[in-house]
């Protein structure tokens, strides 16, 4: 059953209101800007579609455009930071962080700047746009780079708070942002706590908990509901890959001897891959991964590439029943 206490949209299974991710971080970020004068925006040229266009209408003088250059888009911000501003940087997460990882690496993260990285159209979400465009190495590429916090938001109103959250942590972030709509499943009220994973759904004695992370968390609590008459799991919203909750994750998997981690992402080096390096020094059970396994997109509806991908709520059923067998 739904966990009461994380205070979940009350329409969760009955048509709830839909927007894409990188919205909430747009309002997080011009909430800030009335906030801290610290805080800037840097843009690769894609103000409107990564959502910096509001910031950039209200606060001209603290808005910056480098044009279709990613690797200046790092080393700017690097530079600001330095000199005790807040810069948000953003571009499609192809290229930022994907075309610009070196910069990021180097004058960002080895420097430990404050530089927060939104990596917008992230996943199979850019859908007609194809492989070129559709990032799924992003987390793998941030979550290695020490000093580096990645954030994976749920939902709209998870990404806004992400992006203020990012403000008071003294380091670089990630905020991995989806271009497609997707079901608004938080709310106002629903705790974001930094590095401290929500559990969604948990129901009487359960036998596998599913960790998902992103618009996918939708999928699997779709899949708790449809599980809920024949088996019984628990979902774990892990917005927060690192640094990764390592108490709930371990908690969760000596509870119910049995996991399945949900993303958008490729499996290698993604979410799943962080929690099996826990699981295998620390806890040794079955896992199954949900994700895009060693392969690029390709162009299609969002819909119909994720199922393409099995990441659809049937390929979640059919990895917990999967998993389960596994168990005896």
């Amino acid at each position: 059953m739904l966990n009461p206490e994380v205070k979940l949209n009350e329409n969760l299974f009955e048509k709830p209101d839909q927007a894409p991710s990188r919205d909430g971080f747009g309002k997080g970020l011009l909430e800030l800007g009335e906030k801290d004068p610290r805080v800037l925006a840097v843009c690769a040229d894609l103000a409107e579609s990564v959502r910096m266009l509001a910031f950039k209408e209200k606060y001209p003088e603290r808005f910056i455009e480098v044009g279709v250059a990613e690797q200046n888009l790092a080393t700017v911000a690097s530079g600001l930071a330095n000199y005790g501003k807040i810069p948000f940087i953003s571009s499609y997460a192809t290229f930022s962080p994907g075309r610009n990882n070196e910069q990021i690496r180097t004058t960002i993260s080895l420097n430990n700047l404050p530089v927060k990285i939104a990596g917008s159209h992230a996943g199979l979400s850019v859908g007609p746009d194809g492989a070129t465009h559709q990032a799924l190495e992003d987390i793998a590429l941030m979550r290695v780079q020490p000093n580096m916090t990645v954030v994976s938001p749920a939902d709209s109103e998870e990404a806004r708070k992400a992006t203020i959250a990012a403000v008071a942590h003294d380091g670089p972030v990630y905020i991995r942002l989806a271009r497609e709509k997707s079901p608004i499943i938080t709310t106002p009220d629903s705790p974001f706590i930094w590095g401290k994973a929500n559990v969604l759904w948990e129901g009487v004695n359960p036998q596998v908990t599913i960790i998902a992370t992103g618009p996918l968390v939708y999928n699997a609590l779709l899949a708790a509901k449809e599980l809920a008459q024949e088996l019984s799991v628990v979902v774990i919203n892990l917005h927060t890959i690192k640094p990764l909750d390592i108490d709930t994750v371990l908690a969760y998997a000596q509870k119910t001897s049995a996991i399945v981690t949900v993303e958008e992402h490729q499996v290698a080096g993604g979410m799943g891959s962080a929690v099996a390096e826990v699981l295998s020094a620390q806890c040794p059970v079955p896992l199954e991964f949900i994700g895009v396994h060693d392969q690029f997109g390709q162009s299609g509806e969002p819909k119909e590439l994720i199922e393409h991908y099995q990441m659809g709520v049937s390929h979640v059923v059919a990895a917990v029943r999967k998993v389960i067998a596994r168990k005896k």
